[in-house]
């Protein structure tokens, strides 16, 4: 045998085997912790299954608990409308009409409210129930053509009514909303009436409350007062009138304030669930 030295790594040939094969060192697997990938995917694999469930389901309820604030605060706009009820209203009977009107703004006052009367279904009869603190006036249009009333011709009828605050102690402030009321008849024979409105603002500003909705369509941004009315011989109850607010309630309608007290309450609810859910994957984590 030869005296050479051999490549490192070479083993020496077999008698009679053959050629020599080089031998290659093998190198030993990387250990999962031993850079940042494979240190995030041990920690990964050291946490328990349940804590990662537990962290699922504390951001399942935050989610949800957002959601439920969007579904009950934004409809809640809807309630601060300017609407008209009534207790009954009867076609062809007289009706004590209720115009609530609400405050839609934080920085100024309503001081006056313009109720404009159907032009297509005259009513023959209109007289105003004083409100103390506002003045009313009464305006009136000629008939193109009479209507009949108790077996007289009526040619003149009331088309509008406006109130006026007498004063800033009497206007309508942020967060308050005030009723007027009307008395009419006889009401005409049609499905209902509407009472288109402006409401006027210390600030100069006037929101009109004069868009109709046309059936099966969305209610408009700005949709004017509409009274339903019942045939003749129906049920007395059929147009709902809704309830009156009580004076301890400050905002604008009694729908607003149930609505952010539900979602108020779901937040809650759904965060301390959250928490004690953090807490206890802190605990076992």
């Amino acid at each position: 045998m030869s005296g050479r030295a051999l490549p490192m790594g070479v083993a020496p040939a077999t008698m009679g085997a053959g050629p020599a094969y080089p031998v290659t060192r093998s190198t030993a697997p990387v250990p999962a912790g031993s850079g940042p990938a494979g240190a995030a995917d041990g920690a990964a694999r050291r946490t328990p299954r349940g804590v990662r469930t537990l962290r699922r389901a504390a951001r399942g309820l935050v989610i949800a608990a957002v959601a439920v604030c969007l579904v009950a605060v934004l409809p809640a706009a809807a309630f601060a409308h300017v609407k008209v009820t009534a207790d009954a209203a009867v076609q062809g009977g007289y009706a004590a009409l209720t115009f609530r009107v609400p405050n839609e703004r934080d920085d100024a006052s309503t001081t006056k409210i313009e109720v404009q009367l159907p032009a297509d279904f005259p009513l023959a009869s209109v007289s105003v129930k004083p409100h103390p603190g506002w003045a009313y006036k009464i305006e009136k249009t000629t008939l193109a053509t009479p209507i009949e009333s108790h077996g007289a011709k009526i040619g003149e009828v009331t088309s509008k009514i406006t109130w006026t605050a007498s004063g800033e102690e009497s206007a309508i402030k942020p967060g308050e909303y005030d009723e007027f009321s009307v008395s009419a008849g006889p009401l005409p024979e049609t499905d209902q009436l509407t009472f288109k409105t402006l409401q006027y603002y210390g600030s100069g500003e006037v929101v009109r409350w004069i868009q109709e909705q046309t059936p099966g369509d969305e209610e408009p941004e700005r949709p004017a007062p509409v009274l339903k009315l019942t045939a003749k011989g129906g049920a007395a109850s059929a147009p709902v009138a809704e309830p009156a607010a009580t004076a301890a309630e400050t905002g604008p309608d009694a729908g607003v304030s149930w609505a952010i007290g539900l979602s108020a309450a779901s937040l809650v609810i759904c965060l301390g669930c959250a928490a004690a859910l953090a807490l206890r994957w802190r605990r076992t984590g």
